[in-house]
């Protein structure tokens, strides 16, 4: 297993003999306004360049995942990159048709049973927030993926810690788990993926698993840096947190 941190939310997993691109943001620094009612208004989105280019990005990409629809994780960039034949994985028909009429011809509804020429890809739940907030953020998902000659990995998406993610960990018990840990916030209605204590209470659930995350200093409306997360409760030996561009072979 070989994951490649792009940027944002935005992956390169190498898995079971094939390539995921998963939630590829893949447009220029500052190309487009930021997210409204949050902090950082005077910055475009994304912040920061991409770590290579984007013909690198997609060579070799054997199917792309897109968790769920919103512009940091699916982009007018990716939509124009990336081959209109390619295989692309989203969590409904909803998006499907949204995909599909982005002119996307190869598109397929993930499930808790998909198979790709061989890798299992198991859909798994999240809420993108709590509360009210989740009338306006909409349904996401992440996606397990197992093979028997790999370890098994947990990419949870744009989730908080709730119970359901803790059932995933203990159903499937990964041994690398990514979560998207910005803690990204409008300026009402509290954290709309993982913060620190989130992360934490991933740490203490699964304690055999190496975590990564990402999802951090990306996009305009980030609370959470990595110098901050680095240094909290000590998970240093487990948690990592990679720089656009970091490599990570298990």
């Amino acid at each position: 297993m070989k994951i490649t941190h792009i940027r944002n939310a935005t992956l390169i997993v190498e898995y079971g003999g094939k390539t995921f691109l998963i939630d590829p943001m893949l447009a220029e620094k500052g190309t487009y306004p930021p997210f409204p009612n949050s902090i950082r208004q005077d910055q475009n989105n994304p912040l920061v360049n991409l770590p290579i280019s984007v013909e690198e990005i997609i060579d070799g990409v054997d199917a792309v995942i897109v968790t769920h629809l919103h512009l940091d994780h699916f982009d007018d960039a990716a939509k124009q990159a990336l081959p209109k034949d390619i295989k692309m994985f989203v969590q409904n028909e909803e998006d499907a048709a949204a995909v599909k009429e982005a002119g996307f011809k190869n598109v397929e509804v993930l499930t808790q049973n998909t198979v790709f020429e061989g890798v299992e890809l198991i859909k798994t739940k999240g809420e993108h927030g709590r509360g009210e907030i989740l009338k306006r953020t909409g349904l996401v998902c992440g996606v397990v993926f197992k093979d028997k000659s790999e370890k098994t990995l947990y990419v949870a998406g744009d989730t908080v810690w709730y119970f359901a993610v803790e059932e995933e960990i203990n159903t499937h018990q990964p041994d690398v788990i990514v979560v998207n840990g910005g803690d990204n916030q409008f300026l009402e209605g509290g954290s709309l993926v993982m913060g620190k204590e989130d992360i934490y209470e991933v740490y203490k659930v699964a304690p055999k698993a190496t975590i990564i995350s990402v999802h951090m200093e990306a996009v305009n409306h980030w609370t959470l840096s990595r110098e901050e997360l680095k240094s909290f409760k000590d998970m240093a030996s487990r948690v990592f947190v990679p720089d656009d561009g970091e490599v990570y072979t298990f």
